[in-house]
Protein backbone atom coordinates (compact mmCIF):
# COMPACT_ATOMS: atom_id res chain seq x y z
CA UNK A 1 0.00 0.00 0.00
CA UNK A 2 1.01 3.86 -1.33
CA UNK A 3 2.75 5.46 2.03
CA UNK A 4 0.15 8.27 1.25
CA UNK A 5 -2.82 6.08 1.90
CA UNK A 6 -1.70 4.82 5.12
CA UNK A 7 -2.97 5.88 8.19
CA UNK A 8 -0.83 8.85 9.87
CA UNK A 9 0.25 8.04 13.37
CA UNK A 10 -0.27 10.51 15.96
CA UNK A 11 1.44 10.90 19.37
CA UNK A 12 -1.07 10.56 22.44
CA UNK A 13 -2.67 14.48 22.83
CA UNK A 14 -3.36 15.25 26.46
CA UNK A 15 -6.94 16.30 26.90
CA UNK A 16 -7.63 19.87 27.86
CA UNK A 17 -10.81 20.02 30.04
CA UNK A 18 -13.48 23.03 29.40
CA UNK A 19 -14.02 25.38 32.62
CA UNK A 20 -17.65 25.00 33.62
CA UNK A 21 -19.80 28.15 33.26
CA UNK A 22 -19.06 29.20 29.84
CA UNK A 23 -21.92 28.64 28.18
CA UNK A 24 -25.54 28.56 29.64
CA UNK A 25 -28.70 27.39 27.52
CA UNK A 26 -31.71 29.31 26.93
CA UNK A 27 -34.82 27.87 28.14
CA UNK A 28 -36.92 28.92 25.51
CA UNK A 29 -35.26 28.09 22.23
CA UNK A 30 -33.01 25.85 23.89
CA UNK A 31 -29.40 27.09 22.39
CA UNK A 32 -26.32 27.10 23.88
CA UNK A 33 -25.08 30.89 24.35
CA UNK A 34 -21.89 31.67 25.48
CA UNK A 35 -21.73 33.19 28.80
CA UNK A 36 -19.83 36.21 28.25
CA UNK A 37 -22.07 37.26 25.01
CA UNK A 38 -25.18 36.89 27.56
CA UNK A 39 -24.42 39.01 30.43
CA UNK A 40 -23.15 41.73 27.26
CA UNK A 41 -26.71 41.69 26.36
CA UNK A 42 -28.20 42.43 29.62
CA UNK A 43 -29.40 38.35 30.45
CA UNK A 44 -31.31 38.37 27.26
CA UNK A 45 -31.03 35.56 24.72
CA UNK A 46 -29.53 37.20 21.51
CA UNK A 47 -31.86 34.11 18.98
CA UNK A 48 -34.96 34.53 20.60
CA UNK A 49 -35.27 37.34 23.23
CA UNK A 50 -35.37 35.53 26.33
CA UNK A 51 -35.29 37.83 29.38
CA UNK A 52 -32.99 35.89 31.94
CA UNK A 53 -33.52 36.34 35.52
CA UNK A 54 -31.15 38.75 36.60
CA UNK A 55 -30.31 39.52 40.71
CA UNK A 56 -31.28 42.68 42.51
CA UNK A 57 -27.59 44.05 42.45
CA UNK A 58 -27.50 42.87 38.26
CA UNK A 59 -30.68 44.89 38.44
CA UNK A 60 -29.96 47.99 40.11
CA UNK A 61 -26.39 47.82 38.17
CA UNK A 62 -27.91 48.49 34.65
CA UNK A 63 -30.52 50.69 36.12
CA UNK A 64 -28.77 53.20 38.09
CA UNK A 65 -26.45 56.04 37.39
CA UNK A 66 -23.36 54.67 38.17
CA UNK A 67 -22.02 55.18 42.09
CA UNK A 68 -25.38 56.70 42.77
CA UNK A 69 -27.19 54.20 44.65
CA UNK A 70 -26.88 54.85 48.70
CA UNK A 71 -28.62 51.39 50.45
CA UNK A 72 -31.13 51.71 53.16
CA UNK A 73 -32.21 49.37 55.86
CA UNK A 74 -29.03 47.02 54.52
CA UNK A 75 -28.92 44.83 57.51
CA UNK A 76 -33.20 44.39 57.96
CA UNK A 77 -33.66 40.62 57.81
CA UNK A 78 -36.48 38.25 59.22
CA UNK A 79 -36.28 35.96 62.32
CA UNK A 80 -37.77 32.74 63.02
CA UNK A 81 -40.82 34.19 65.34
CA UNK A 82 -42.79 30.82 64.41
CA UNK A 83 -39.95 28.61 64.90
CA UNK A 84 -40.44 26.69 61.51
CA UNK A 85 -38.33 23.73 60.78
CA UNK A 86 -35.83 24.18 58.83
CA UNK A 87 -36.21 28.27 58.13
CA UNK A 88 -33.09 29.58 59.57
CA UNK A 89 -30.66 27.58 57.65
CA UNK A 90 -32.80 28.41 54.51
CA UNK A 91 -32.27 32.17 55.71
CA UNK A 92 -28.18 31.49 55.89
CA UNK A 93 -27.96 29.58 52.66
CA UNK A 94 -30.06 32.68 51.09
CA UNK A 95 -27.82 34.95 52.26
CA UNK A 96 -24.74 32.97 51.52
CA UNK A 97 -25.87 32.61 47.45
CA UNK A 98 -27.11 35.94 47.07
CA UNK A 99 -24.80 38.47 49.08
CA UNK A 100 -27.59 39.99 50.33
CA UNK A 101 -29.30 40.17 53.98
CA UNK A 102 -33.09 39.82 52.54
CA UNK A 103 -34.70 39.02 49.40
CA UNK A 104 -35.33 42.85 48.66
CA UNK A 105 -33.03 45.95 48.32
CA UNK A 106 -33.81 49.62 48.53
CA UNK A 107 -32.28 52.84 48.70
CA UNK A 108 -31.52 56.20 46.90
CA UNK A 109 -30.18 57.03 43.64
CA UNK A 110 -30.24 58.35 40.19
CA UNK A 111 -31.73 57.22 36.82
CA UNK A 112 -30.05 59.38 33.82
CA UNK A 113 -29.74 62.31 37.16
CA UNK A 114 -32.94 61.79 38.16
CA UNK A 115 -33.58 61.45 41.75
CA UNK A 116 -35.64 58.33 42.69
CA UNK A 117 -36.19 55.54 46.16
CA UNK A 118 -35.84 52.49 44.54
CA UNK A 119 -36.45 48.75 45.04
CA UNK A 120 -35.65 45.73 43.91
CA UNK A 121 -36.92 42.19 44.94
CA UNK A 122 -34.16 38.77 44.03
CA UNK A 123 -36.20 35.89 42.89
CA UNK A 124 -32.64 33.70 43.56
CA UNK A 125 -33.37 34.73 48.04
CA UNK A 126 -35.84 32.13 48.66
CA UNK A 127 -38.06 32.78 45.31
CA UNK A 128 -38.33 36.47 46.12
CA UNK A 129 -40.69 35.36 48.93
CA UNK A 130 -42.32 38.39 51.10
CA UNK A 131 -41.98 37.82 54.18
CA UNK A 132 -42.13 40.48 57.53
CA UNK A 133 -38.43 42.24 56.93
CA UNK A 134 -39.34 42.13 52.85
CA UNK A 135 -42.72 44.01 54.08
CA UNK A 136 -41.05 45.96 56.56
CA UNK A 137 -38.27 47.23 53.45
CA UNK A 138 -40.78 47.84 51.21
CA UNK A 139 -42.79 49.90 53.15
CA UNK A 140 -39.81 52.25 54.40
CA UNK A 141 -39.11 53.02 51.28
CA UNK A 142 -42.44 54.25 49.86
CA UNK A 143 -42.45 55.67 53.50
CA UNK A 144 -38.88 57.44 52.78
CA UNK A 145 -39.76 58.77 49.28
CA UNK A 146 -42.62 60.69 50.75
CA UNK A 147 -40.44 62.29 53.30
CA UNK A 148 -38.08 62.86 50.95
CA UNK A 149 -40.39 64.19 48.48
CA UNK A 150 -38.95 61.53 45.45
CA UNK A 151 -40.76 58.89 42.83
CA UNK A 152 -40.49 55.24 43.92
CA UNK A 153 -39.46 52.97 41.50
CA UNK A 154 -40.04 49.00 42.43
CA UNK A 155 -38.68 46.00 40.45
CA UNK A 156 -40.64 42.90 41.61
CA UNK A 157 -40.46 39.36 40.78
CA UNK A 158 -41.53 37.09 43.67
CA UNK A 159 -43.23 33.90 44.40
CA UNK A 160 -45.70 35.47 46.56
CA UNK A 161 -46.05 34.90 50.43
CA UNK A 162 -42.62 33.75 52.05
CA UNK A 163 -45.03 30.53 53.72
CA UNK A 164 -42.34 30.31 56.92
CA UNK A 165 -43.64 33.40 58.56
CA UNK A 166 -48.08 32.01 58.07
CA UNK A 167 -50.00 34.90 58.97
CA UNK A 168 -46.91 37.34 59.64
CA UNK A 169 -46.20 37.42 56.02
CA UNK A 170 -49.87 38.01 54.94
CA UNK A 171 -49.97 40.63 56.95
CA UNK A 172 -47.17 42.60 54.82
CA UNK A 173 -50.24 43.00 52.25
CA UNK A 174 -51.96 45.61 54.12
CA UNK A 175 -48.85 47.18 55.28
CA UNK A 176 -47.25 47.83 51.90
CA UNK A 177 -50.24 48.92 50.33
CA UNK A 178 -51.06 51.32 53.10
CA UNK A 179 -47.69 52.51 52.44
CA UNK A 180 -47.96 53.29 48.75
CA UNK A 181 -51.84 54.74 49.83
CA UNK A 182 -50.01 56.91 51.81
CA UNK A 183 -47.54 58.03 49.17
CA UNK A 184 -50.22 58.39 46.06
CA UNK A 185 -52.12 60.48 48.40
CA UNK A 186 -48.98 62.63 49.30
CA UNK A 187 -48.77 63.08 45.46
CA UNK A 188 -45.54 61.74 44.55
CA UNK A 189 -45.48 59.01 41.69
CA UNK A 190 -44.74 55.23 41.97
CA UNK A 191 -43.46 52.96 38.93
CA UNK A 192 -43.81 49.61 39.19
CA UNK A 193 -42.01 47.10 37.13
CA UNK A 194 -42.87 43.13 36.86
CA UNK A 195 -40.32 40.92 36.09
CA UNK A 196 -40.41 36.95 35.86
CA UNK A 197 -42.37 36.09 38.00
CA UNK A 198 -44.47 38.26 39.43
CA UNK A 199 -47.40 36.49 41.71
CA UNK A 200 -48.71 35.79 44.77
CA UNK A 201 -49.11 38.13 47.28
CA UNK A 202 -46.76 40.60 45.94
CA UNK A 203 -49.02 40.77 42.76
CA UNK A 204 -51.85 41.07 45.28
CA UNK A 205 -50.26 43.73 47.23
CA UNK A 206 -47.90 46.72 46.22
CA UNK A 207 -46.82 45.08 42.51
CA UNK A 208 -50.46 46.18 41.00
CA UNK A 209 -50.86 49.58 42.98
CA UNK A 210 -48.27 51.69 40.63
CA UNK A 211 -49.10 54.79 39.29
CA UNK A 212 -48.03 53.43 35.70
CA UNK A 213 -46.78 49.61 35.56
CA UNK A 214 -44.05 48.36 33.30
CA UNK A 215 -43.30 44.65 32.86
CA UNK A 216 -40.38 42.75 31.01
CA UNK A 217 -41.72 40.66 27.59
CA UNK A 218 -42.79 37.34 28.64
CA UNK A 219 -42.94 37.65 32.54
CA UNK A 220 -45.11 35.84 34.78
CA UNK A 221 -47.46 37.57 36.22
CA UNK A 222 -50.64 36.17 38.42
CA UNK A 223 -51.67 35.28 41.78
CA UNK A 224 -52.50 31.84 41.73
CA UNK A 225 -51.16 28.69 39.67
CA UNK A 226 -52.51 27.50 36.50
CA UNK A 227 -53.21 24.05 37.03
CA UNK A 228 -55.33 25.69 40.24
CA UNK A 229 -57.55 28.23 38.36
CA UNK A 230 -58.29 25.33 35.24
CA UNK A 231 -59.34 22.88 38.02
CA UNK A 232 -61.09 25.52 39.92
CA UNK A 233 -63.07 27.02 36.71
CA UNK A 234 -62.89 23.72 35.00
CA UNK A 235 -61.60 25.40 31.56
CA UNK A 236 -58.51 25.28 29.56
CA UNK A 237 -56.88 28.52 29.77
CA UNK A 238 -54.93 30.09 26.79
CA UNK A 239 -51.74 29.39 26.06
CA UNK A 240 -50.46 32.98 26.73
CA UNK A 241 -52.19 33.28 30.48
CA UNK A 242 -50.33 35.07 32.84
CA UNK A 243 -47.90 36.62 30.59
CA UNK A 244 -47.15 40.57 30.08
CA UNK A 245 -48.32 40.32 26.56
CA UNK A 246 -51.80 38.92 28.11
CA UNK A 247 -52.17 41.32 30.97
CA UNK A 248 -51.15 44.44 28.17
CA UNK A 249 -54.02 43.32 25.95
CA UNK A 250 -56.29 42.96 29.13
CA UNK A 251 -55.79 46.36 30.09
CA UNK A 252 -53.70 44.82 34.01
CA UNK A 253 -50.27 46.60 32.94
CA UNK A 254 -49.60 49.98 30.78
CA UNK A 255 -46.52 48.64 28.53
CA UNK A 256 -44.13 45.66 27.56
CA UNK A 257 -40.31 47.23 27.33
CA UNK A 258 -37.59 45.08 26.55
CA UNK A 259 -34.77 45.38 29.04
CA UNK A 260 -32.62 47.30 26.95
CA UNK A 261 -34.86 49.68 26.72
CA UNK A 262 -36.00 49.61 30.74
CA UNK A 263 -33.83 52.28 31.91
CA UNK A 264 -34.39 54.96 29.31
CA UNK A 265 -38.39 54.39 29.58
CA UNK A 266 -38.17 54.89 33.23
CA UNK A 267 -36.34 57.90 33.44
CA UNK A 268 -38.56 59.48 30.61
CA UNK A 269 -41.30 58.74 32.80
CA UNK A 270 -39.58 60.11 36.27
CA UNK A 271 -38.80 63.39 33.49
CA UNK A 272 -42.61 63.81 33.07
CA UNK A 273 -43.94 63.23 36.73
CA UNK A 274 -40.82 66.06 37.63
CA UNK A 275 -38.59 64.47 39.24
CA UNK A 276 -35.45 66.53 40.88
CA UNK A 277 -32.28 66.33 38.38
CA UNK A 278 -29.24 66.07 39.53
CA UNK A 279 -26.85 68.02 36.93
CA UNK A 280 -23.66 66.56 36.05
CA UNK A 281 -21.11 68.35 37.88
CA UNK A 282 -18.77 70.09 34.79
CA UNK A 283 -15.09 69.20 34.36
CA UNK A 284 -12.66 71.99 34.82
CA UNK A 285 -10.82 72.42 31.94
CA UNK A 286 -7.03 72.57 32.09
CA UNK A 287 -5.55 75.91 31.57
CA UNK A 288 -4.36 76.45 27.91
CA UNK A 289 -0.62 76.43 27.52
CA UNK A 290 0.28 79.81 26.35
CA UNK A 291 2.20 79.09 23.02
CA UNK A 292 5.28 81.34 22.16
CA UNK A 293 5.10 84.22 20.31
CA UNK A 294 6.24 84.34 16.97
CA UNK A 295 8.41 87.30 15.01
CA UNK A 296 7.11 88.33 11.28
CA UNK A 297 10.01 86.05 9.93
CA UNK A 298 8.30 83.06 11.43
CA UNK A 299 11.24 82.30 14.23
CA UNK A 300 9.72 81.97 17.76
CA UNK A 301 11.24 84.30 20.40
CA UNK A 302 13.01 81.44 22.20
CA UNK A 303 14.71 80.73 18.94
CA UNK A 304 15.65 84.41 18.54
Amino acid sequence: MLNWLRRPKYSSLQRRDMPAGLWAKCPRCNNLIYRKELERNLKVCPKCGFHHRLTALERLEITLDQDSFEEIDAELTSTDPLKFEGYPQKLQEAKEKTGGAEAVITGEGTIDGYRTVIGVLDFHFMGGSMGSAVGEKVARASEQARDRQLPLVMFSSSGGARMQEGALSLMQLAKTSAAVGRLHDAGFPYISVMCDPTTGGVTASFAFLGDVILAEPGALIGFAGRRVIEQTIRHKLPDDFQTAEFCLNKGLIDLVVTRSDMRSTVARLLSFFGAPRVEPVPVAAEPATPEPAQSRSGSSAADE
